[in-house]
């Protein structure tokens, strides 16, 4: 008979049956034993332990937890799906469990959480240790939240970039310009990124954009994206579409770009708490890994904006160039209007069709995010050289004008796997103006979350179709958004949120 077995370091412990649960506890491997096992009694293993979870040549961390009742018997292990999946197991398959060993790194976040310094070593420990999966994300918590409590000084925002760095791979090109472009974020739709690749890519300039999906956002690029052609790509397929069109639009997470900062992240969104220290390390770290060396980096500043006032811009900014210099980078940073969305649609689908609409030259087309975009893909046309500086705007709208920013979109999306249509929401519920008036204010954030609620980015037809914007005169009854879901409950709930927070879009009545 198969089984799993728990031991300790030295001894082998009692034999369990390993069993499958189909729990789904996201990304945190998870074990659990009865209260009564033999093998608890015997450890003195409580519930929330760490243990070593190992299947053939594969070894996970995990995270014990104790059940009573019937669900298991005593000779029996549940695994988490994510626990699963890793060890690539069947049911009954041989699985040993041990004691994991010292974390040594723990008396290092210990120190971090008491308000002291760390040092290079000691961040490198810190980070390795997560990226190996030996954090539960109970610390890595603990590290993110000290981290914001006593935001990480100039030195330590280095360390930590270099750390996250060294515990991934690095890519190479075979270029010695690859250029890149960034958005700190905060503001709903913006999708910038695609339309700056295919005008960049027009001209010759290497630029593979690997991109993230949403961390606290109703889209990422990466999701946007995906709806337009496929982006989870094994890195050799990536490499053979840089090759043939010079650019790429693709999902940077299987690709093992500073892992660390991929598990952080995960833990990142569900406390809500970022810091410049962090962002800068999660921003400049995935750029090092990806072989980017002339970057264009956008900071919308706006009251609802993740950067709030040019103040916090400034100390962004000035962090974000110094590690950026010790890496060999050459960066450009642009500041732009973080008070309102930029484009009309927020999700993935109603994003990538404001980015249609622009490459095919819609009269309809959203003016706002055809602007950032070519004034982003401007600047790098002109790192790159194509053009003197203060032409690289010109250039970039005239890309757009002549359809040479499509054909290359075109190819790039044939070459990733084909093009795709974004999916189209059958659930749609307009908010009007309950008063004649003007547009006095857009609250980025509570229009973010109502696109949340509505399904995006999980459900990628999800989100709000936007009808005005500041300053705009408005009449009683006018429409000022559309709510796009597809399922009644999203809708409601969406629909909710909207009438407690009329502040979403502020009218201030004539």
């Amino acid at each position: 008979m198969n089984a799993l077995t728990l031991r300790s370091e030295e001894s082998a412990m009692t034999p369990l049956q390993a069993r499958r649960l189909r729990i789904h506890t996201v990304h945190e491997s998870v074990v659990f034993l009865r209260a009564d096992s033999p093998v608890c009694r015997a450890e003195g293993l409580g519930t929330q332990v760490r243990v070593v979870v190992r299947s053939g040549a594969r070894e996970i961390m995990a995270t014990l937890y104790q059940v009573e009742g019937e669900q298991l018997g005593v000779d029996e292990a549940g695994l988490s799906e994510s626990a699963w999946l890793q060890l690539r197991i069947q049911d009954g398959d041989p699985v040993s469990i041990r004691h994991p060993r010292p974390v040594n790194s723990h008396s290092a976040l210990r120190r971090r959480v008491f308000g002291l310094r760390l040092d290079d070593t000691s961040l490198g420990m810190v980070i390795d240790d997560i990226a190996a999966g030996r954090y539960s994300d109970v610390h890595i918590a603990s590290f993110l939240a000290a981290c914001t409590t006593l935001p990480l000084d100039l030195q330590e925002t280095r360390s930590l970039t270099r750390a996250m760095v060294d515990t991934g791979v690095r890519l190479d090109w075979g270029s010695s310009m690859v250029l890149d472009k960034h958005c700190v974020g905060g503001l709903p739709g913006n999708r910038t990124t695609p339309l700056v690749v295919a005008i960049v890519a027009a001209h010759g300039l290497v630029i593979p954009k690997t991109s993230s999906r949403a961390i606290t956002s109703p889209a990422g690029t990466a999701d946007t994206m995906e709806t337009l052609a496929p982006v989870d790509l094994p890195i050799e397929r990536i490499r053979e579409v840089v090759e043939k069109e010079g650019g790429c639009v693709v999902w940077g997470g299987s690709m093992q770009l500073s892992p660390a900062d991929d598990i952080m992240i995960r833990v990142q969104r569900a406390l809500d708490l970022e810091n410049d220290g962090q962002m800068v390390a999660s921003v400049l770290s995935k750029k090092v890994a990806a072989g980017a060396t002339h970057i264009v980096l956008d900071i919308p500043v706006g009251p609802t904006a993740k950067v709030r006032s040019a103040a916090a811009a400034d100390h962004l900014e000035a962090v974000m160039k110094a590690v950026a210099a010790d890496f060999g980078m050459e960066m450009v940073i642009q500041r732009s209007d973080g008070r309102q969305p930029v484009g009309r649609g927020i999700g993935p689908a109603l994003e990538a069709r404001d980015l249609l609409a622009i490459l095919n030259g819609a009269p309809d087309a959203p003016q706002d995010l055809t602007d950032r975009a070519c004034a982003l893909a401007g600047v790098l046309l002109e790192m790159g050289g194509k053009v003197e500086p203060g032409e690289g705007l010109a250039l970039a709208r005239e890309t757009l004008a002549d359809g040479r920013a499509l054909r290359k979109f075109e190819a790039i999306c044939e070459a990733q796997g084909g093009r795709r249509e974004p999916p189209v929401a059958p659930l749609r519920q307009t908010l009007c103006a309950g008063e004649a008036g003007q547009v006095s204010a857009i609250d980025n954030r509570r229009l973010a979350r109502l696109a949340k609620l509505a399904g995006a980015p999980e459900t990628a037809c999800a989100g709000v179709e936007m009808h005005v914007r500041l300053d705009d005169t408005v009449a009683e009854g006018q429409p000022l958004c559309t709510i796009h879901s597809a399922s009644r409950g999203e809708l409601e709930y969406a629909l909710a949120y909207a009438e407690a927070n009329p502040e979403i879009i502020s009218i201030l009545p004539f």
